[in-house]
């Protein structure tokens, strides 16, 4: 018997098996039942389901605007809404100018990426990159700051020795490098930040309350590492730096993949709780945390369950609708209803089928890339991963239950991008709708959930009409936080530039 697979859904690490692969299914005896049988008791659920998860163009339309009265209130004044609204300090984005060696420094989860690019000016561009990745032991995730910060400068130091070939550094400077940290953080400027607090897993302690920036650089100086953070950002914003830097009418960027966020780049008048300096620029990226966006979303009995026993109630709503993390466990719940109330895959409930988040958004995915007669995908999946035994009425309820979610957080993702682009447009008149306009996606989810990709751009469509969907670009951009860090801190440099 061969086991289907797939990965964590993390940013990038979707892993679908294709249905041209053979798999062979599992022997084992199943009770015949007719289609009828299992859809009598089923028909009902499916339906309400259905309803309840509905996104029509009214909707769609209410939920965009809804995003743009609440990213307004968020930048009236700090708690405005329940978009943060977070300012990023970036206020110089890059322009294809800038020349040197800048490194990049990458933590957001359970491993840290360390990467160096030589930029060549505009003629060169990237001349040469070289990334490494790190895993953080488990008892690091629960140790001290420095232990940590030590562990991650040493590992930035061995990757800084290996530096040659292409790479060179002009005498008399020290090297600059951006940090992507993906935590909560109250940025204080564009190289420092205070921790709010440690999530995914992380429970370091000494950390809280302190600028991580200044952690970074105490460890680099231990290890005597003569590399200093010239730029601190979030994922979200190197992906639109990164996107920014081969495009000049990138304007905002969306990750999609684990988790979800969305920034874009604001006039520095628009942001009334800004106090102090306006840069020559006059513009800054806006972090907007939509993930914690609630208004007008249309929820089930499913997703209120789920989010009630969450480590964050009534928390985060948008993301436990649209985002990979919670896609597969939505389905798992529809799913036990579905068999203890309508006998889906017999008299029996799978026990596994019981254990939350046992189905993965990478689950949904491949079951849903199945074209096979008799969704032999489909079936595979459902009896390695969950212990369910199916026939092929069952399994094409449980694809419509996986399309009925998939195409809710499709189009709800496209109404929260269409949101931020008419606040953009009702602040500058020809700003968004006079002239293209790229929105930079990445995230595992967008680039490996085909269905997902086509109803989130479906609805974008939709909802701006065809004339302005002509305009807005949605162009995936792999991995362009961590280029886009080491860009940031190029043109965030302590030096004179020479571009």
């Amino acid at each position: 018997m061969s086991t289907v697979t797939a990965t964590s859904p993390a940013a990038g690490s979707f892993c679908i098996p294709r249905s041209r692969r053979r798999i062979n299914m599992p022997r084992f005896t199943m009770t015949v039942r007719s289609s009828n049988a299992v859809s009598v008791g089923v028909a009902p659920i499916l339906t309400k389901f259905k309803h309840d998860c509905a996104t029509p163009l009214p909707l769609l339309r209410h939920v965009a605007d809804a995003m743009a009265t609440d990213m307004r209130a968020g930048l009236a004044v700090d708690g405005g809404s329940d978009l943060k609204m977070i300012l990023s300090y970036v206020d110089t984005l890059p322009t294809g100018n800038e020349r040197g060696l800048f490194y990049a420094l990458d933590l957001g989860g359970t491993n840290f990426r360390v990467l160096r690019v030589q930029l060549g000016g505009k003629e060169e561009r990237v001349i040469a990159t070289e990334f490494d990745q790190v895993s953080i032991p488990q008892e690091l995730m629960f140790g001290t700051s420095e232990e940590l910060f030590d562990f991650i400068a040493s590992g930035l130091a061995k990757f800084a020795e290996k530096e040659g070939g292409k790479f060179h550094l002009p005498p008399g400077r020290k090297r600059e490098i951006g940090f992507t940290f993906s935590f909560p953080v109250r940025q204080t400027s564009i190289d420092s930040g205070i921790l709010i607090k440690w999530t995914k897993g992380f429970a370091v302690s000494g950390t809280a309350g302190r600028d991580v920036v200044a952690c970074l650089n105490e460890a680099m100086d231990r290890q005597g590492l003569d590399m200093r953070v010239s730029a601190l950002v979030n994922d979200t914003v190197g992906t639109l730096a990164g996107a920014r830097y081969w495009d000049d009418d990138v304007m905002v960027a969306v990750i999609l993949g684990t988790g979800t966020n969305a920034c874009y780049v604001e006039r520095m008048d628009a942001i009334p709780k800004l106090q102090g300096h306006v840069p020559p620029s006059g513009r800054t990226i806006v972090n907007t945390e939509w993930g914690a966006f609630s208004n007008g979303l249309p929820l089930t009995v499913f997703d209120r369950d789920m989010d009630a026993a969450s480590i964050n109630p009534g928390e985060q709503i948008f993301e436990k609708t649209i985002s990979g993390m919670y896609l597969g466990e939505i389905v798992r719940r529809v799913l036990l209803k579905m068999a203890a109330e309508g006998s889906l895959f017999g008299e029996s409930v799978p026990e596994k089928l019981s254990t939350p988040f046992v189905l993965r958004t990478p689950d949904l995915s491949a079951m849903q890339q199945d074209t096979s007669d008799d969704l032999n995908v489909v079936g595979s999946i459902l009896y390695n991963i969950a212990g369910v035994e199916s026939n092929l009425s069952a399994r094409k309820i449980v694809l419509e239950v996986c399309d009925t979610i998939v195409m809710r957080g499709g189009r709800l993702a496209g109404a929260g991008i269409v949101g931020i682009l008419q606040k953009m447009e009702e602040d500058s008149t020809g700003l968004i709708f006079g002239k293209r306009t790229v929105v930079a996606m990445d995230g595992g989810l967008y680039e490996h959930y085909p269905q997902y990709k086509r109803y989130l751009k479906d609805a974008v469509k939709e909802i701006l009409g065809l004339e302005k969907s002509k305009i807005v670009v949605i162009e995936h951009t792999k991995d362009g936080s961590g280029i886009g860090a080491s860009l940031l801190a190029a043109s965030n440099s302590e030096y004179e530039h020479d571009f």
